[in-house]
């Protein structure tokens, strides 16, 4: 079932999906105050044929919801139309966020939050967006990363790994590309926050390693190195020798 908030002209449209009508309002209503455009739907179903409809410009996903869970209608919504995905589950565990990532998500929250936080998120992510066009744009031009078994397009946003073609989400993709271009050096989570997230702050330095951990799951686990208590490097694979 589908309900719509109060709406304002503007082109910002954010599709809420959240079974708990008390908290689906509140955020709502934080969302209005934004000057955004807020929709409501309840189950994952209704919430794949609103985004069809509504073509949002930012998904808030819970994950438990009836008819169909976040995960598949996340699935379902990515693959019909890239758009961002901001993830609520009430389980602090980090499997069930890596999962969430996994599905198409670029960010996840954990029950209960605070409102401030939230926006804060949501406003990170559709600047991302906006961020990811200009790279795109620049990337144009730019070599293939090529490190034999594990090669980079940025330009057509490809990833093949023994000749073949891994799925990665735009966040995911966004953050292998910016360790790969400095091969062995270590970039914090601050930085790859700003860089990947557009983030100025240290709040989100979990999404980060959430997000990592998917990378490992796709590309192997020796491809991103943990540098504790900084950040993270990207080890290429070993080359074999070419004549």
């Amino acid at each position: 079932m589908i309900n719509t908030a109060l709406r304002q002209a503007t082109p910002r449209t954010v599709l809420v999906v959240e079974d708990e009508p008390t908290l689906a309002t509140a955020i709502a209503q934080r969302i209005t105050a934004e000057g955004w455009t807020a929709r409501v739907a309840s189950d994952g179903s209704s919430a794949v044929q609103a985004a069809a409809q509504l073509k949002p410009d930012l998904v808030i996903m819970d994950i438990m919801l009836p008819v169909m869970d976040g995960l598949e209608a996340t699935k379902r919504i990515v693959a019909a139309r890239p758009v961002p995905v901001l993830i609520l589950t009430a389980r602090d565990d980090e499997a069930d966020k890596v999962t969430g990532l996994g599905a198409g998500a670029d960010d996840y929250m954990t029950k209960p939050f605070s409102m401030r936080e939230l926006i804060a998120r949501c406003k990170a992510l559709l600047r991302r967006v906006e961020r990811a066009k200009a790279i795109a744009k620049n990337s144009e031009n730019e070599k293939v990363l090529d490190f034999g078994s594990l090669v980079i397009d940025p330009a057509q946003r490809i990833v093949t790994m023994n000749g073949e073609p891994v799925h990665l989400t735009p966040t995911e993709f966004d953050l292998l590309t910016t360790l790969a271009r400095k091969p062995k050096s270590v970039l914090t989570r601050e930085k790859l926050l700003e860089e990947v997230w557009d983030w100025v702050d240290a709040s989100g330095t979990r999404t980060v390693d959430s997000h990592v951990k998917a990378l490992r799951h796709k590309l192997g686990s020796q491809t991103i190195r943990t540098v504790h208590g900084v950040g993270y490097a990207f080890e290429p694979p070993e080359q074999e020798q070419h004549e």
